[in-house]
C-alpha cells in the first residue's frame, strides 16, 4: 500500500507540470493504477488524487480532461464515500455556476458516474444520489437556460436508475418541474417532458395523480397552440412510462385530444395522433370503447395533404416526374399523415378481434395511399398494412384445423381475397419507382401476403414480373436481396402451374444473380433456382411442362460455384443443396455429365464443414424416383461408417438416414463388405441415451437383415445383447419398441433355427432379474417374444402349448405374469380359441396378485383382437354391473377395442358388434366405483369416434338421465373423442359440444369436475371445438374457482378433527382450465377479471397456490401489461407466502410443502420484476 501511494504523489506532482505531455502520461499512468483491482488507498491520498483530478477538469488541454474524467468514473468505485461526496458535490456545483466550458464537462463527469454508480452497492449509490439530487433541484428553476438543460439531463438519469430511492425528493422536483413545461424555450419543454416521464417510473399515487391532474387542467384551459403541444406531449410520454396505470385516466385525456385534432396547426395535429398511438398501445382496454373515434380520425388525417391536389391523376400513376415536380420546404402535413399511419398501425396490432371490420374500412383507404408522394409517410402505410397481414395471420393460426362450417365470407381472409386485385394493383403502380425504401417495403408487403394467403398472387405473377425485373437490374444489394426473398416465397407458396408462362423471363433472372460478386445474393440466388427446379419439373405430379430448353443452363450455373472452392461458405452449401436437387429432378437428363458432378460431392463428404449438407443432399439423390445411378456408392458407404462412431449426434442421425435410403434404393448395389464397417458400428448406437439414433439403427438393422442378411453374423453375440438392455430400460418408447419388433420379425424370418436362442435371450431377463423389472418391462419383453414366435410357423402351435404349459407349472407371480402377457400378445396375430389359453387366462381373473389379475385382463382383450366372434361374447357376459371382476373385464373390453380400432378391417370388425358392446357399456354407467365408469366411459367414446353419427346423438340423450353418475361418465366419454389430430367426428362435436358443457352447471359436483377436464382437453387439443362458446363458459369457469364453505366439513380421527375441502379437486381443475386458456385463447379473455380471480387463488389451499404461480409466470411472459396493472393486487398474498410459518409441532412434510412454497413465491416475484416497467407499480 505504502508503494502505491509513493508511486501516486509521484504522478499527482508531474500533474502540476507546466508541460501537457507530463500531464497526460502522469494522468494516463494514475488511470492504469486505478484499473488495478486490488488497489487501496489511504484517506489522505484519495483526497489528493480528488482535488488533483478536478482542478484537472479546467485544464487547458482536452486529452488530458477526458483522462480526468475517466480517472474520476474509476475512482468512485475505489474510495469511500466521504470522498465520492467529495467528487460529486463539486461538480453539481460547478453545474450550477462556474464556467461554461467548466459546466459542460461536470455535467460529462456527472452522467458518467451515476452510469458507474449504479452498477455498484445500493446502499452507497442511494446515499450519494440523494445528496446530487438535494443539490440540483433547486437548479431547474435556474435563469440561464445552459444550467437548466444540463441540470434536467442528469435530473433525467437519476430518476431512470435511482427513482425508488429518490422517493423525498420527488415532490420538489415535481414543484419545480411543472413550472418549466411553460417555458419559452422549446428545449427546457422537451427535457421537462422527459423528466416527468421518468419521474412517473418511481413515484406515489398522490405525485402522479397531481401530474396528472394538472395536465388535465393545463389543456382545458390554455388555448395557446403552443403550450397545448407540450401538455399534450407531457401526457403522451406519462402514459408510456406509466403503463396500464393511465388507464384511469385515458377517457378525460382521450377525449381532450380528439378535440385538439380539429385543428389547422400541422404541429399538433402531429402531436396529438402520437399521444393517441400512445394511448391506444399502453391502455387497450380502456379505448376499447372509443376506439372508432381514433380510427375515424387517424383516417382523416391520413389522407391530409392540403397544400397538394391530385383529383384527376389515375392512382396507378405514379411515375417519377410527378413525384419531382411539386417541392415545398414548409409543408409540415406529412408528419401529420405519418402520424396517422402510425396510430393506425397500433390500431392493429392492438386489436385483433376487429380485424373483419379493418379489412372493410382500413384496408381499402390504406390501399389508395400507397401513392402517398412523401417516401417516409409511404413507407409507415406499407408497415401499417403489413401489420395488418401480420395480425391475419396470427388469426389463421388460431383458427387452424377449425371445423368451420365457415361458408363464412366475413372471415378476415375471405375479406383479404377480395381485395387482392386492388393491392396489386396499387403495389405494381410502386414497383417502378426510384425510391428502394418503397420497392422494399412493397416486396415485404407482398412476402407477408404470400404467408398468410397462399396462392393469393397466381393470377398476378405477369403484372408483377417488370417491377421485380426493375429491382433486379438495381446496384443496391438489399433490394436484391428483398427481391430474392419475395420470389423464393412466392415460389413455395403458389402452384407450379402459375409460374410455367414466365419461366423464360425468370430464370435468366435468377442465374444472372447467382453470378453476382456478392455472396450473399448469389447464397440467396441458389436458393430460389433450388425451388425452381422444383417448379419446373416437379416429382410428385405429372406437369407436362418442357423442362429440357432450362436443364443445361441451370445445371452449369449450379456446376461452377459447386466446384470453386474460394468461396463463401453459405454459397458452398447452398451450391451443394441446389445441384443436389438438380440431379434428383433432371438426373435421367445429365447423364453426360454426371460422372464429373458426382465426384465432388465425395470431396465435399469428405470436408467437415461441407460434409452434413452433403449427406442430407445425397440422401434426397438417393430418395429420387428417376432412380439415379451412383459410381460413388462404395467410397461413400466406407466413409459413412466412420461418421457413425462421430459423437456429433445430428451427423450420426442425417448418416443413418442416407444408409436407410441406399438400402431402399441400391441394395442390390451394396454388398457383405461395403456393409460390414456399418453393421461393425452398430452395437453401440444401440443405447437408450439417445432413442431417436436408437430407433433409426433399428430402422437400417431390420433393412440389413431384410436385404443382406448374411451381413449380420454376429447378430447373436453383438446386437442382440445391446436389444436385451434397451428393452429393460424404463425410457423405452412405443416408436422405438416397434422398431425392435421389426426387427425382430425380420431376423426370425432370415434366420429361423436362431429361434430356441432368441427366446433364451429375451427370457434371461425375466429369469434371473425380475423383481427389478417395472410392468412396462414384463411387456416389452413378452411383445418380443409373441413377434418372434408368431412369425416363425414352424415353432408357433408347439411354443403356445409350451407357454400354457409353463403357466401351469410357474412357481412365481413374475413367470405367470409373464406368460399370461405373450400369450396376450400371440393371440392378437393368431386365433388362440383353439387352445387351452382362455381357460388359465380366466382362472387368473380369480388370484389373489392383483398384478395377475391385470395381466390376465390385458391378455383377454388381446386374444379378443385376435378372434372377436368368439371372445367378445364372453368379455360382454361378465360386463354386468353386478359382476365381481367388473373392472377386470371392462378393462379387457377397452384393450380389445383399441387393438381393433388401429386396423380398417378390425374397424369393421368391430363396428358389426358395435350395438350390442354398446348397451351393455350403458349398464355400467350407474357404477358406483369411478374406475369401473372411467373404463367405461373410455369405451364409449372410442366406440363413438368408429361411428359418430350413429353413437354422439346416443351420447347427447344420456345427458337428460336423472342418475349424476350416468351424467359425469358420458361427459368423461366425450373427452375420449377429442384428440389434437383431425377427425371425423369433428364437425359433429362442433355442433353439441356445448350441450356437454353445459354440465358445468350440473348441481353435482364431480358432474362439473368432469366438465372442467372436458372443457380442459378441448382447449387443449382443439380449442376450434369450443370457441364460440366461450363468452357462456367463461363465467361458468371461474364460478368453479370459489371456495364454497358447503363444501368443507370436519372429519373425526381419533381424538382428532381434520378438515376436507371437497371443493378442492374441481377448483384445482378449473385453474387448470384457466392455465391452458392462456395459450390458446388469450386474445378472448378479459384480463383484469382473470387476474382477480388469480389474486383469491393465491390464498387457497397449497395446491392451488402452487398452481397459481406458474399461471402466473406465464401470463407474465406472454401479456406483461396487464400484469403490470394488477401488481399490487399479486404482491400482497405472495408477500404473506413469504412470512407464513409452520407450526412448531407440525410433520416434515408440513415444513417441506411451506419451503417449496417459499421458493416457489420467490421465483415468481424474480419474473414480476423482470417485467420492464414494474418499478411503476
Amino acid at each position: 500500500m505504502a508503494s502505491v501511494s509513493h508511486r501516486i504523489s509521484n504522478l499527482l506532482e508531474k500533474m502540476t507540470s507546466a508541460d501537457k505531455d507530463f500531464r497526460f502520461m502522469a494522468t494516463n499512468d494514475l488511470m492504469i493504477v486505478l484499473q488495478t483491482g486490488n488497489v487501496l488507498l489511504d484517506t489522505h491520498t484519495e483526497k489528493k488524487v480528488i482535488l488533483m483530478l478536478l482542478s484537472l477538469l479546467e485544464d487547458q488541454n482536452g486529452e488530458v480532461q477526458n483522462l480526468a474524467i475517466k480517472c474520476l468514473d474509476i475512482l468512485v468505485t475505489k474510495v469511500k464515500e466521504p470522498q465520492v461526496e467529495a467528487i460529486v458535490l463539486p461538480l453539481c456545483t460547478n453545474m450550477i455556476s462556474g464556467k461554461e466550458q467548466l459546466r459542460d464537462i461536470s455535467s460529462i463527469v456527472l452522467k458518467t458516474v451515476i452510469v458507474t454508480l449504479s452498477q455498484t452497492q445500493k446502499n452507497l449509490s442511494h446515499s450519494i444520489v440523494k445528496k446530487m439530487a438535494e443539490s440540483l433541484t433547486s437548479a431547474i428553476e435556474s435563469d440561464d437556460v445552459s444550467i437548466q438543460l444540463r441540470v434536467l439531463d442528469i435530473i433525467t438519469d437519476l430518476l431512470l436508475r435511482f427513482g425508488p430511492a429518490l422517493q423525498e425528493f420527488h415532490s420538489s422536483i415535481i414543484k419545480a418541474l411543472l413550472p418549466q413545461l411553460r417555458s419559452q424555450r422549446q428545449s427546457v419543454r422537451k427535457r421537462t417532458i422527459t423528466v416527468c416521464s421518468n419521474l412517473v417510473l418511481s413515484c406515489n399515487k398522490t405525485i402522479y395523480t397531481k401530474l396528472v391532474d394538472y395536465l388535465y387542467t393545463k389543456l382545458c384551459s390554455n388555448k395557446n397552440s403552443s403550450q397545448v403541444k407540450t401538455y399534450i406531449q407531457c401526457a403522451s410520454a406519462v402514459c408510456r412510462q406509466s403503463g396500464p396505470k393511465f388507464g384511469e385516466h385515458i377517457d378525460k385525456f382521450l377525449l381532450l385530444t380528439l378535440e385538439y385534432c380539429d385543428t389547422e396547426d400541422d404541429e399538433l395535429l402531429e402531436c396529438c395522433l402520437q399521444a393517441l398511438g400512445n394511448f391506444i398501445t399502453t391502455c387497450p382496454k380502456e379505448m376499447a370503447k372509443n376506439i372508432h373515434m381514433v380510427i375515424d380520425v387517424s383516417l382523416k388525417y391520413l389522407v391530409y395533404d392540403p397544400n397538394y391536389i391530385d383529383e384527376n391523376a389515375p392512382e396507378d400513376n405514379c411515375s417519377d416526374e410527378n413525384e419531382d415536380e411539386y417541392s415545398d420546404d414548409d409543408d409540415m402535413s406529412w408528419k401529420v399523415r405519418k402520424s396517422a399511419a402510425k396510430c393506425l398501425e397500433a390500431i392493429i396490432t392492438t386489436r385483433r378481434e376487429l380485424i373483419n371490420e379493418f379489412y372493410k374500412s382500413l384496408s381499402p383507404i390504406l390501399i389508395s395511399r400507397f401513392k402517398e408522394r412523401e417516401e417516409n409517410v409511404r413507407s409507415d402505410i406499407f408497415h401499417a398494412y403489413i401489420s395488418l397481414l401480420k395480425e391475419t395471420r396470427g388469426e389463421t393460426h388460431v383458427n387452424h384445423n377449425a371445423m368451420l362450417t365457415d361458408d363464412d365470407e366475413e372471415s378476415s381472409i375471405s375479406l383479404l381475397q377480395q381485395q387482392i386485385e386492388p393491392l396489386v394493383k396499387a403495389v405494381q403502380a410502386q414497383l417502378r419507382t426510384k425510391s428502394l425504401k418503397t420497392r422494399q417495403d412493397c416486396f415485404h408487403l407482398l412476402k407477408e401476403l404470400c404467408i398468410v394467403l397462399p396462392g393469393a398472387l397466381s393470377n398476378c405473377i405477369g403484372d408483377l414480373i417488370p417491377g421485380i425485373l426493375f429491382s433486379f437490374k438495381e446496384n443496391s444489394a438489399s433490394v436484391k436481396l428483398d427481391v430474392l426473398s419475395f420470389v423464393y416465397r412466392l415460389i413455395t407458396t403458389h402452384p407450379p402451374q402459375a409460374f410455367y408462362p414466365y419461366i423464360s423471363i425468370f430464370l435468366p433472372t435468377v442465374i444472372n444473380a447467382v453470378n453476382d460478386s456478392f455472396y450473399k445474393i448469389t447464397a440467396q440466388a441458389l436458393n430460389v433456382l433450388q425451388e425452381f427446379v422444383k417448379v419446373i419439373r416437379p416429382m410428385d405430379a405429372i406437369s407436362g411442362f418442357d423442362f429440357r430448353p432450362y436443364t443445361k443452363d441451370i445445371y452449369v450455373c449450379t456446376y461452377v460455384h459447386l466446384k470453386a472452392t474460394d468461396v463463401d461458405q453459405e454459397v458452398k452449401e447452398k451450391a451443394i443443396y441446389t445441384m443436389g436437387q438438380v440431379i434428383c429432378n433432371f438426373g435421367d437428363h445429365l447423364r453426360a455429365e454426371l460422372p464429373d458432378c458426382l465426384p465432388l460431392f465425395l470431396n465435399r463428404l469428405k470436408n467437415e464443414t461441407t460434409r452434413l449438407t452433403t449427406i442430407k443432399v445425397l440422401t434426397q439423390i438417393a430418395s429420387s424416383p428417376l432412380g439415379i445411378k451412383l459410381p460413388i456408392l462404395s467410397e461413400v458407404m466406407s466413409i459413412l461408417a466412420t461418421y457413425l462412431r462421430k459423437s456429433h449426434r445430428v451427423l450420426r442421425l442425417s448418416t443413418l438416414q442416407l444408409i436407410d435410403s441406399v438400402m431402399n434404393n441400391y441394395h442390390k448395389d451394396l454388398n457383405e463388405d461395403l456393409l460390414k464397417p456399418i453393421v461393425s458400428e452398430i452395437p453401440q448406437l444401440i443405447d437408450e441415451s439417445d432413442l431417436q439414433v436408437t430407433q433409426k439403427t433399428l430402422v437400417v438393422l431390420q433393412l440389413i437383415t431384410v436385404y443382406h442378411p448374411n451381413s449380420l453374423q454376429n447378430v447373436r453375440t453383438t446386437i442382440m445383447p445391446q436389444i436385451i438392455l434397451l428393452l429393460q430400460s424404463p425410457l423405452l418408447q412405443d416408436s422405438t419398441l416397434q422398431s425392435i419388433l421389426g426387427f425382430l420379425n425380420s431376423l426370425i424370418r432370415c434366420d429361423p433355427s436362431g429361434y430356441s436362442i432368441y427366446l433364451r435371450l429375451l427370457k434371461e431377463p425375466i429369469i434371473s432379474t425380475p423383481t427389478t423389472l417395472s410392468r412396462q418391462v414384463f411387456c416389452s419383453l413378452a411383445k418380443c417374444v409373441a413377434t418372434i414366435t408368431a412369425s416363425n410357423d414352424l415353432v408357433t402351435n408347439e411354443m403356445i402349448l409350451v407357454f400354457i404349459n409353463e403357466f401351469k407349472i410357474a412357481t412365481t407371480d413374475h413367470e405367470k405374469i409373464f406368460a399370461l402377457l405373450v400369450l396376450g400378445e400371440i393371440g392378437r396375430k393368431i386365433d388362440l380359441s383353439s387352445s387351452d389359453a382362455i381357460n388359465i387366462i380366466l382362472e387368473s381373473f380369480v388370484s389373489k396378485s392383483e398384478e395377475i389379475n391385470s395381466a390376465a385382463s390385458y391378455a383377454l382383450g388381446s386374444v379378443c383382437v385376435g378372434k372377436l366372434s368368439h371372445y367378445l361374447p364372453l368379455i360382454l357376459k361378465h360386463c354386468q354391473p353386478e359382476s365381481a371382476n367388473l373392472y377386470l373385464f371392462l378393462t379387457s373390453l377397452k384393450v380389445a377395442i383399441a387393438g381393433l380400432s388401429e386396423t380398417r378391417e378390425g374397424k369393421r370388425e368391430l363396428l358389426s358388434q358395435a350395438p350390442l358392446v354398446w348397451q351393455q357399456l350403458y349398464t355400467c354407467c350407474d357404477c358406483i366405483e369411478e374406475g369401473k365408469r372411467n373404463v367405461a366411459a373410455e369405451c364409449l367414446g372410442k366406440l363413438a369416434l368408429l361411428d359418430p353419427n350413429e353413437f354422439l346423438p346416443i351420447l347427447e340423450s344420456y345427458l337428460n338421465s336423472t342418475s349424476p353418475l350416468i351424467r359425469s361418465t358420458v361427459v368423461t366419454a366425450v373427452t375420449f373423442t377429442i384428440s389434437d389430430q383431425p377427425s371425423s367426428i369433428d364437425q359433429l362435436l362442433i355442433q353439441c359440444i356445448g350441450k356437454f358443457l353445459n354440465t358445468l352447471k350440473d348441481p353435482d359436483i364431480n358432474v362439473r369436475r368432469v366438465a372442467l377436464v372436458a372443457f380442459n382437453t378441448a382447449s387443449h387439443n382443439k380449442p376450434s371445438l369450443i370457441r364460440n362458446l366461450l363468452d357462456s363458459l367463461l363465467p361458468q369457469i371461474y364460478e368453479q374457482t370459489i371456495i364454497k364453505e358447503e363444501l368443507i366439513r370436519e372429519v373425526q380421527m381419533g381424538p382428532f378433527k381434520h378438515t376436507v375441502d371437497d371443493g378442492l379437486d374441481i377448483r384445482k381443475a378449473a385453474y387448470e382450465c384457466m392455465y391452458t386458456l392462456l395459450d390458446t385463447f388469450l386474445e378472448k379473455l378479459d384480463l383484469a377479471e382473470f387476474i382477480n380471480h388469480l389474486e383469491r387463488a393465491l390464498n387457497d389451499h397449497y395446491d392451488i397456490k402452487m398452481l397459481t404461480h406458474h399461471i402466473i409466470i406465464r401470463l407474465s411472459q406472454i401479456c406483461p401489461e396487464a400484469v403490470l396493472q394488477s401488481m399490487n393486487k399479486l404482491l400482497g398474498p405472495l408477500k404473506s407466502s413469504l412470512e407464513v410459518k409452520v407450526k412448531a409441532n407440525s410433520v416434515k412434510q408440513e415444513y417441506e410443502k411451506q419451503e417449496e412454497l417459499k421458493k416457489s413465491a420467490e421465483q415468481v416475484i424474480a419474473v414480476l420484476q423482470s417485467i420492464p416497467s414494474a418499478v411503476a407499480c
